[in-house]
């Protein structure tokens, strides 16, 4: 079958040039964009809850790419998106929730976000949990001073729709601007309980004590990563960002330090 086909093509090739007509084009492909190394120098701004994972997955993204030196920039998902709306020269930003990353797509300063990770909250409390809380509805109890994320950050809608799920009224004594200034007043041990991340109390260890929030209860929050519109390196940028949604690495690691999947 093989030779026969050969034949074919030579009898057409044949019968096109007896006839004097030109033999077609071969057909063109358009040639693929050159390949650029990712390198130079970007700046991430991200979530306060990513502090602790985002080096690691930095460090195993600049393995990959010797050329890149990644700098980060962390705080409140809110004061991020502000500081980057405002024209801050970051690269890449990563929040804590699609609400937050919104704000940013609505300005025009971030482009083509990607999901990649997801993650819950629970109650964490002094070490010695002197106030006893063991369960959601303790925070409602007179007396029981109890610290949350302002509203206008992710953690601190998170808290706010817990408490509403729960049908408790808790007044916090104090909101602070993002996550890890909440389990750092827990550490200190100047409140009795504080609504943070899952990964927060993983990261903390021995430090706090928690309480697990009953799924039904629960909020789960989506953690979007986009480049900058403005971003001066587009290249290693796009390369981080796809990095972090894509690599086994990067989401190997986000596993171990708590996140769920996107």
């Amino acid at each position: 079958m093989r030779f026969t086909g050969l034949v074919g093509i030579a009898i057409a090739g044949s019968l096109i040039a007896l006839s004097g007509a030109a033999p077609a084009k071969a057909a063109t492909h358009a040639r693929p964009a050159a390949y650029i190394e990712p390198g130079g120098t970007i700046t991430v701004s991200a979530a306060s809850s990513l502090t602790d994972v985002l080096p690691v997955i930095a460090a195993a993204f600049v393995k990959r790419f010797p050329q890149v030196t990644i700098k980060f920039n962390f705080g409140g998902s809110s004061t991020l998106v502000e500081q980057l709306n405002a024209g801050a020269p970051v690269d890449v930003i990563a929040t804590a929730s699609d609400s937050t990353m919104a704000k940013a797509l609505a300005a025009g300063t971030a482009v083509a976000p990607l999901l990649f990770a997801k993650n819950t909250m629970a109650i964490a409390m002094p070490s010695g949990n002197a106030a006893k809380v063991n369960a959601l509805t303790d925070l409602a109890r007179p007396g029981v001073l109890v610290a949350v994320c302002d509203v206008a950050v992710p953690c601190g809608a998170a808290a706010r729709d817990l408490f509403k799920n729960a049908n408790i009224t808790v007044t916090p004594v104090t909101r602070e601007l993002d996550v890890r200034m909440v389990l750092g007043k827990v550490i200190a041990d100047e409140v009795d309980a504080g609504i943070v991340y899952v990964t927060d109390i993983k990261w903390a260890g021995s430090k706090v004590a928690s309480v697990n929030i009953p799924s039904a209860l629960n909020v789960v929050t989506s953690y979007p990563v986009a480049t900058a519109k403005a971003t001066r390196n587009p290249v290693a940028a796009k390369a981080f960002v796809q990095y972090l949604r894509y690599s086994f690495s990067a989401q190997g690691i986000l596993r171990a330090y708590g996140f769920m999947k996107p």
